[in-house]
C-alpha cells in the first residue's frame, strides 16, 4: 500500500521520481505527487489518479532540482483528492513530507497542534507530521536542529510510518526514517535512491541499505549518515541484492501476471536450489534447527494473510503427514486477538511474500514475547519480517509485480514442503524410501509445471464462455480444498466476480442451496483416495443444473464429464502446485475478457503495510 520514492544526487530528480513511482504502481494507489527542491524552495506537484496524470501538470518539465521526494497514496484518511495527496507541507511551507503507514494518534496530535495555532488543509493523518516537525524545530536550540526536530516529532507518533522530509532551510539535505513500514536506500553511481521496494530501484543499483525501526538517515549530495533513535551516529552495512532489473519488466508478455505465471518453473527451480538433492540430507544450514529442539515442539503455528495463508494450509498437510506434529494455520489479522496458546514449546512460522505485511509482523512479535521460536518465510532479503524472526528461509521467486500472487505462492508451497522433509529427516519420523520418493517428486515439479502451463489455450477458451457470470463456486476435498480457496481468491481479486470455495463434503450442509441452473462450479480432483466421493459431489451439482470445470490428474474418461482439464500426476501433497496453475490462467483470461487491469485490481495493494 502506498509507495515512496526519493532521490539525492547530481541528476534531475523529477524524471527519476516519476520513473520510481511508475515502478511502484503495483503496490496500489489512488493519487500521486512529487516535491523537488528548486533553487532553495520546495516545489510540490500532485493530483489524484494515476502517476501519468502528473505529466499534465504545467511546469513539471521545467523542474531542474537534483533532490526530491515522491509518493503514491492509497487512501486511508480522507477521500482521494489533490488536497489529500502527498507530499504535505507545514503551514509555513518550510517542511515537506511523504509518508507511508498510519498515524494512530493523529487526532490527538492534530488537536495539540491546533491549540498551538496550526491549521490543516487535508483530512489525512500525514499532515500532522510536517507541522509537528515545524513545532519542534521552532523550539530547538541544538546545532543539528533539522534532525533533532524530526526525531522529536516521530517520537510522538503512534502507529507505522516510513517518512522522507525536505526543508527549504536545508536545500541539499533529506532525512528519512521508518517504523514498521518498508523503506530501502540504494547507493547508485550518481546519487542515493530511496524507495518502498527494491524493484523500484533495480534500474539504478544493486547495493542497498536496509533501515531498521527508528534509524534516522541524513542524505546529502555525496554523503549518507545513520543515527539511532537517540541520534547517536553509527556505521551501516551495505547489502548487494542479486535481482536483475529485467525481472521487473514484462519481457514481451502483455501483463506482469501472465509473465509471472509462466516464470513458475524457474521460480521453483531457484527455490529448490541447493536445499534438496537425491541421496543427501536437506540443506537448511542457514537455520540449522537441532533434533533436540525440534523434539520439544508440541505444536506448530503457521500465520499469514491471503494467498500466503493458503500456502500455509498446504504446508500444514506436509508437516502433519511427514512429521506427526500438530499444525494450526491462522489468519494473521485474527491471530493476535484470540489469545493464542503459544509458549516455548511452539514453533511459529510466518509467511509473507513482501516481508512487510503488518498483521503478520505484529503476530510474530506477539509469539516472540510468549517465548516461542519464530521462523519467517519471505521472498525479500532484509525485509522487516526477516529481521524480527529467529530464523528465516527465502523463496527465490524474484520480484513479483502483479498484485495477484502466482509464482510467490507456488514457491512458498514448495519451500514449506522442503522444510517439512527437512524436519522429517531430523526427527526420523518417516522411512527413507518415503523421503526419497517425495524428494524425487519435488525435483520433477518444474518440468511438470511446464506441462500445466500448456493448459493456457484451454483455459482461455473456457474464460470466453464464463466471463460474464456473476457468481462461481470452487470445490475440493483435502489438499484440493486448499487449491479451491486459492483459485476462488484469484478470481475475486482480478475479475471482480463473486466466488466462494467449499469443501466438497460440506455441499449438503448448506452451500448446495446456492446451486442453480447454469451456474459454474469448478472442481479440483487430484487425490485418488477421495476420487469416488469427489465424483459424487460433482454429480450432485450437475444434477441441479450446474456447469462444471474439473481440474484433475486422474483418468475420468468414464465419468462423462465435460470440460476436464488435465495436469500431471505427482505426490498428493504436491498436487496443489500443479492444479492451481490452470486456475491462475483461468482468472487471468477472464479478467482480460472483461477488459480489466489485470496487474492493478481495484482497491488492492501488493504489500499491505498497515493493519
Amino acid at each position: 500500500m502506498c509507495g515512496i520514492v526519493g532521490y539525492v544526487g547530481t541528476k534531475k530528480a523529477y524524471p527519476i521520481l516519476i520513473n520510481g513511482l511508475t515502478a511502484l504502481e503495483y503496490r496500489g494507489y489512488d493519487s500521486a505527487g512529487i516535491a523537488s527542491m528548486e533553487n532553495g524552495k520546495i516545489c510540490v506537484m500532485k493530483d489524484k489518479g494515476r502517476v501519468s496524470n502528473l505529466n499534465n501538470i504545467p511546469g513539471l518539465n521545467d523542474l531542474t532540482g537534483t533532490i526530491g521526494i515522491a509518493h503514491t497514496r492509497w487512501a486511508t484518511h480522507g477521500m482521494p483528492s489533490k488536497e489529500n495527496s502527498h507530499p504535505h507541507m507545514d503551514n509555513s511551507e518550510t517542511f515537506a513530507v511523504v509518508h507511508n503507514g498510519i498515524i494512530e494518534n493523529y487526532n490527538e496530535l492534530k488537536a495539540f497542534l491546533s491549540d498551538n495555532g496550526y491549521h490543516f488543509l487535508s483530512q489525512t493523518d500525514t499532515e500532522v507530521i510536517p507541522n509537528l516537525i515545524h513545532y519542534y524545530f521552532s523550539k530547538e536550540t541544538s546545532d543539528n536542529k533539522f534532525l533533532a526536530a524530526v526525531q522529536k516529532a516521530t517520537a510522538d507518533l503512534k502507529g507505522s510510518f516510513a517518512i522522507e522530509v525536505l526543508s527549504n532551510l536545508y536545500p541539499d539535505k533529506m532525512i528519512v526514517v521508518r517504523k514498521d513500514s518498508p523503506l530501502v536506500i540504494g547507493k547508485g553511481s550518481e546519487g542515493f535512491h530511496i524507495a518502498s521496494d527494491i524493484p523500484a530501484l533495480l534500474e539504478y543499483t544493486r547495493d542497498f541499505y536496509l533501515l531498521n525501526d527508528y534509524e534516522y538517515t541524513v542524505i546529502e549530495n555525496s554523503s549518507i549518515k545513520f543515527y539511532d533513535k537517540n541520534l547517536v551516529e553509527h556505521e551501516k552495512e551495505i547489502k548487494n541484492i542479486e535481482w536483475a532489473a529485467s525481472a521487473a519488466e514484462k519481457n514481451g508478455f502483455d501483463d506482469y501476471m501472465l509473465k509471472e505465471i509462466h516464470e513458475q518453473p524457474t521460480a521453483i527451480r531457484e527455490t529448490i536450489g541447493s536445499r534438496l538433492k537425491l541421496g543427501e540430507a536437506c540443506n537448511f544450514s542457514d537455520i540449522n534447527i537441532s533434533k533436540e529442539y525440534l523434539s520439544t515442539i508440541n505444536k506448530i503455528f503457521i500465520v499469514a494473510c491471503g494467498t500466503a495463508m493458503h500456502a500455509g494450509l498446504t504446508g500444514k498437510k506436509f508437516i502433519e503427514n511427514l512429521c506427526n506434529i500438530p499444525v494450526e494455520v491462522d489468519v494473521a489479522s485474527e491471530f493476535r486477538y484470540r489469545n493464542p496458546i503459544v509458549n516455548e514449546k511452539s514453533l511459529c512460522i510466518f509467511i509473507s511474500q513482501s516481508g512487510e505485511t503488518a498483521d503478520t509482523i505484529a503476530a510474530l512479535k506477539l509469539c516472540r514475547e510468549k517465548g516461542a521460536k519464530t521462523l519467517a518465510v519471505s521472498n525479500v532479503i532484509g525485509s522487516s519480517i526477516t529481521r524480527e524472526a529467529d530464523y528465516t528461509i527465502y523463496t527465490h521467486a524474484g520480484p513479483e509485480i502483479a498484485v495477484a500472487s502466482t509464482k510467490a505462492y507456488t514457491s512458498q508451497v514448495v519451500l514449506l514442503g522442503i522444510l517439512a522433509v527437512y524436519f522429517a529427516e531430523i526427527l526420523e519420523s518417516v522411512d527413507t524410501e518415503t523421503i526419497n520418493n517425495i524428494k524425487k517428486d519435488i525435483l520433477e515439479l518444474p518440468s511438470k509445471i511446464e506441462t500445466s502451463l500448456k493448459t493456457a489455450d484451454q483455459m482461455k477458451e473456457l474464460a470466453k464462455k464464463i466471463y460474464t457470470e456473476k457468481d462461481m463456486f470452487f470445490i475440493g476435498r483435502g489438499v484440493d480444498y486448499n487449491v479451491a480457496l486459492e483459485g476462488s481468491l484469484k478470481l475475486k481479486e482480478i475479475s471482480y466476480i463473486h466466488s466462494e470455495a467449499y469443501a466438497s463434503g460440506e455441499l449438503k450442509h448448506g452451500p448446495i442451496a446456492l446451486i442453480e441452473k447454469g451456474i459454474t462450479v469448478i472442481s479440483i480432483l487430484t487425490d485418488e483416495a477421495l476420487v469416488e466421493k469427489s465424483i459424487s459431489n460433482i454429480q450432485e451439482v450437475i444434477t441441479r443444473g450446474a456447469k462444471t470445470i474439473i481440474i484433475t490428474n486422474l483418468d475420468l474418461s468414464n465419468a462423462g464429464f465435460e470440460n476436464v482439464v488435465k495436469v500431471e500426476e505427482t505426490n498428493p501433497l504436491l498436487s496443489p502446485i500443479l492444479s492451481v496453475i490452470p486456475l491462475q490462467l483461468l482468472s487471468y483470461y477472464i479478467s482480460k475478457e472483461k477488459g480489466l487491469d489485470v496487474d492493478k485490481p481495484r482497491n488492492l495493494a501488493k504489500s499491505v503495510t498497515v493493519e
